[in-house]
């Protein structure tokens, strides 16, 4: 039986991101595994995606390459 705390816990719904939840949490995956952490925040993924699942690694944002300028070669070296 799960600990009742003295207020509600507070989680943070993020469009394009993790769920962040007041800690301590347990979480409890699909095939009953239980995680715990005593963190006062923690960051619970949504996308899946993060290597330290159920923690997000923040593996769900996109990565995009930075425009180079026109003068500018592959080597990072002006011409």
């Amino acid at each position: 039986m799960p600990n009742i705390p003295e207020r509600p816990r507070r989680v943070r719904v993020q469009r394009d991101g993790p769920l962040l939840v007041e800690g301590p949490v347990e979480v409890v995956g699909e095939d009953g595994e239980v995680t715990v952490s005593q963190r006062f925040a923690v960051a619970v993924c949504t996308c899946r995606r993060s290597r330290i699942f159920p923690w997000c690694d923040t593996s769900h944002r996109r990565r995009e390459k930075r425009p180079r300028d026109a003068g500018e070669r592959e080597d990072g070296d002006g011409v």
